[in-house]
């Protein structure tokens, strides 16, 4: 009896096969198949419970678009006035300006002119450095 269970045994062992495991990606970015990307992607839309609550530009109507741009050509027009005010006609020359709590500095350094912006008010400082031509 031992034998005949040996036997079937080794048998069997004859007739079985293997075959390699291979991974491969689902995700096209690593490799994946690129029919695979539509199927990710709504997949992952589907999961995303964050929601853009951000003013959407597609939904103002004429009105606020118009009332929009007006305001901007409007802040455009009192810039170039308090800038002709301030610098003139010459431009931009070197010294200290003050716009309401704003300080600009304009001076020359090795890369160029420099104009370093500080509002007084909450501390944040910002420099720009316009490379000499």
């Amino acid at each position: 009896m031992k034998f005949i269970i040996l036997l079937v045994i080794v048998l069997f062992s004859f007739s079985m096969n293997a075959q390699d495991l291979v991974y491969k990606p689902k995700n096209p970015a690593f490799g994946g198949d690129t029919f695979n990307y539509q199927w990710l992607l709504s997949s992952a839309e589907s999961q995303n419970k964050l929601k853009d609550t951000g003013v959407d530009t597609d939904k103002q109507s004429e009105l606020e678009r118009f009332i929009d741009n007006l305001n901007s050509q409007l802040l455009n027009q009192v810039s170039k006035s308090l800038f002709a005010e301030q610098f003139g006609n010459e431009g931009i020359s070197e010294g200290t300006y003050t716009f309401g709590s704003l300080s600009i500095d304009l001076y020359p350094s090795e890369g160029g002119l420099t104009i370093s912006i500080l509002d007084t008010t909450t501390g944040e400082q910002t420099q720009v450095i316009i490379p000499n031509p």
